[in-house]
């Protein structure tokens, strides 16, 4: 049995779902599947190629829905996770048993442990690291934002490298791992620590770059990075610059896109009424209430700077 694995790349969240559902299908399933992980981008046009569900079952964990008849399994936790309404109406019609929805869940890795538990009378606890730290990491629910920057847990230095993978299967080869070895274990591995290395200079640097170019008003940071060589970067960055800040705007650029990223301060207790997944779809994008982003045609770049500025504007209203 071929089972392909599409998961939300360069995400923590997204390799740890992929591991949790590849155990879950493996022991209640099909012990004998064979699995081939294939890793998805938020990005302008279309998302899911036409060829992509190649397998006998074809799963999609911690992105979008699509309406494929050939697609046989999907759990995601985005409020956003709809790219049309038809697409939203399918899910609602569809009887399979295999596709489930929940965005109360911080992350979607607890997510798919709770359906595979509940529903299917599945329990891994060797699988309990995996599950507690994305459920930390895409939740944001760090004791401090010390934690979340200075990176002194494996979990967090994994995900600065599988954030900033070197190539689009590299996430893919690590997810094995993720099923079999401990995070202490994966963190000491040499190309793991030899990316680390390399990428906490660049956060290092990175760090020093939002210092330097951060516009703090009413509440709200503001980052223009179009002009820098890397898309992304730690988001917790702002809130540890600017303990003050209620929300942050940061646009990035890269070759495959433009990026307009907006999230709020899990340490700043000022409530907070603006809905981000709300604000980003309506330039199609999305994501969660608390952070969210918007995906343009990489030569788009005023446009992604007109949307920030607006976006800006909105937030820093909302404060008043």
């Amino acid at each position: 049995m071929k089972v392909r694995v599409c998961f939300h790349n360069r995400c923590f969240d997204g390799a740890c779902s992929a591991a949790v559902f590849s155990r879950f299908y493996r022991e209640v399933v099909d012990p004998h599947a064979e699995f081939f992980y294939h890793g998805l981008l938020h990005r302008a046009g279309q998302l899911f190629e036409e060829d992509i569900f190649d397998g006998d079952e074809n799963v999609i964990v911690d992105f979008k829905y699509s309406s494929s008849p050939r697609l046989s399994w999907w759990f995601d936790h985005h409020q956003s996770a709809f790219l049309t309404p038809s697409d939203a109406e399918h899910f609602r019609q569809d009887r399979s048993g295999k596709k489930f929805y929940d965005a109360s869940f911080r992350s979607c890795t607890k997510f798919i442990a709770h359906i595979a538990a509940t529903r299917f009378n599945f329990c891994a606890p060797e699988l309990e690291e995996v599950i507690h730290w994305a459920d930390i990491i895409d939740g944001a629910q760090y004791s401090d934002p010390k934690t979340a920057v200075e990176m002194r847990d494996p979990a967090m230095q994994i995900t600065l490298v599988i954030e900033g993978a070197p190539s689009n299967d590299f996430v893919a080869g690590l997810i094995p791992d993720l099923l079999s070895r401990p995070l202490r274990e994966i963190a000491a591995l040499p190309h793991i620590r030899q990316a680390f290395e390399r990428l906490y200079d660049q956060h290092l640097k990175t760090i020093d770059i939002i210092r330097n170019r951060a516009q703090l008003s009413n509440g709200v940071v503001f980052l223009d990075l179009s002009d820098q060589s890397f898309e992304g970067f730690n988001k917790f960055i702002p809130y540890y610059l600017f303990p003050e800040s209620v929300y942050n705007v940061a646009l990035s650029r890269s070759t495959a896109r433009i990026k307009v990223a907006v999230g709020s301060n899990p340490w700043n207790f000022t409530p907070k009424d603006a809905n981000l997944a709300t604000i980003c779809e309506r330039f199609g994008g999305g994501g969660h209430a608390k952070v969210a982003a918007i995906s343009l045609p990489p030569n788009d770049l005023e446009r992604g700077r007109e949307i920030a500025r607006e976006i800006v504007q909105e937030l820093r209203s909302s404060l008043q």
